[in-house]
């Protein structure tokens, strides 16, 4: 039996006493990685028996898992955790640090656990309290997946499915640093067909148009061992969305380039499936266009995008990408916070004297190794500030799509060809990198 787990995460073995939770853990967690209820007891009373100290045990299991999880390292909690005011706390813990919570159930049997209680020489519960652990557990069974643990919930219901487990721990989508590229790193296109196609050229692409007008495909020949990174926001504004999202869908779905979503494109998914969205910004035009383009294929884009995660880390850790930003404390980790900043980046809440969403500088306030390149708020040229770079510069408001080659570190522009929407102000700038 395969249980697969993030490996970054924090993962709660849920349980009665002896029911086999830490014997689990000695075999399949490295000792540092577990933080043991019973461990942290000893070390704050010399006496891993002695209830009187749990209070403060508890705050150390709080404390290290608070610090290991900061570090992004795996972490295992050791203890009953029957309580949910209990699981709570260290959910919301993991939801600081952006670390999905995993829940493994130890559930061999009432009279397993009865008898396993008996016999220990040791720590052998009273028969009340040991009730009240099975009722507790009881209960978990109903309320975990009420509590934010989502699809990871383990529930192991015997003593052989227990020993059978194989532990898979599992990548978090957004880690792709094996892939070193190199990489070709485009803009926002809006819908700008024309500018995309001739940057791709430019860039040493070859691109042939297939399929029929009403159902087009792209075969796309890349330069050798290069891929597009695509940063987002393929919709809405320019004059051919659907031919975007062909070309860019064919390229990802045969492996020839890599994509984020953007927040026109997060927009255009829930039209896709709800019916509801405001026709601002651009977005008449693209329901027009996908109105016109058939079921399948509007189901097509709406898985697309569905598929689409937060960002990456690539190149070892070196480079990462997103759509509008991402905070240093949030690489590499994957939650809906994590994702909203990434398609909407630090939004305040508030409108700004434009009628536009107002938003802090989070590239103002980075401080790490990474380099960073994001999209989403339109500038008039591409610059370095603080190991960031916003490769938005306002195709479809009549600037340019630009391309950035990685490792090579060179920016690659394509004019457009007409000012396709007048923008709400003019572009801006983000302050040259001061070194």
């Amino acid at each position: 039996m395969k249980v697969s787990i993030p490996d970054f995460s924090l993962v709660l073995l849920i349980g009665p006493s002896s029911a086999g939770k830490s014997s689990f853990a000695r075999k399949h967690f490295r000792p540092t990685e577990v933080v043991s209820s019973d461990t942290c007891r000893g070390l704050v009373s010399d006496d891993e028996t002695d209830q009187s100290a749990s209070a403060d045990a508890f705050q150390l299991v709080h404390t290290l898992v608070d610090l290991r999880l900061r570090r992004h390292r795996f972490t295992v909690v050791d203890a009953t955790n029957l309580r949910r005011e209990d699981r709570d706390r260290l959910r919301l813990i993991a939801r600081k640090r952006y670390a999905p919570p995993v829940a493994i159930v130890f559930n061999p049997g009432d009279a397993i656990v009865r008898e396993r209680n008996a016999a220990r020489p040791d720590r052998r519960l009273a028969p009340e309290i040991l009730d009240t652990h099975l009722s507790l557990l009881r209960q978990s069974l109903r309320e975990l997946k009420r509590e934010g643990f989502r699809r990871h919930i383990h529930v192991l219901d015997s003593v052989a499915e227990i020993d059978a487990v194989e532990i898979v721990r599992q990548s978090l989508p957004v880690d792709r640093r094996t892939d070193a590229g190199p990489f070709d790193i485009i803009g926002d296109i809006h819908g700008c067909l024309a500018e995309l196609l001739a940057l791709l050229a430019t860039l040493g692409y070859r691109v042939q148009r297939a399929g029929t007008d009403a159902a087009p495909r792209f075969e796309v020949t890349p330069p050798a061992g290069r891929r597009v990174v695509f940063l987002g926001d393929l919709v809405d504004r320019g004059p051919d969305v659907r031919d975007v999202l062909s070309l860019v869908m064919d390229m990802v779905e045969s492996g020839k380039a890599l994509a984020v979503p953007g927040n026109h494109d997060a927009k255009l998914e829930r039209w896709l499936s709800t019916g509801k969205a405001g026709m601002v910004n651009g977005f008449d035009h693209t329901a027009a266009e996908m109105n016109l383009s058939g079921d399948a294929f509007k189901a097509r884009v709406r898985r697309f995008i569905g598929s689409l995660v937060s960002h990456y880390v690539l190149d070892g850790g070196r480079l990462v990408v997103s759509h509008a930003g991402i905070r240093e404390s949030m690489i590499g980790r994957d939650s809906p916070r994590i994702r909203t900043f990434c398609l909407y980046g630090d939004v305040t809440g508030g409108l700004d004297d434009d009628g536009l969403p107002e938003r802090r500088n989070w590239a103002a306030d980075y401080r790490g190794r990474a380099r960073i390149v994001y999209g989403h708020t339109p500038v008039r040229d591409a610059r370095w500030h603080r190991n960031t770079l916003c490769l938005d510069t306002g195709c479809a408001f009549g600037g340019a799509l630009t391309a950035l080659r990685w490792p090579e570190m060179e920016l690659v522009c394509e004019p457009a060809r007409a000012v396709y929407c007048k923008p709400v102000r003019p572009l801006g700038e983000i302050p040259a990198d001061a070194g």
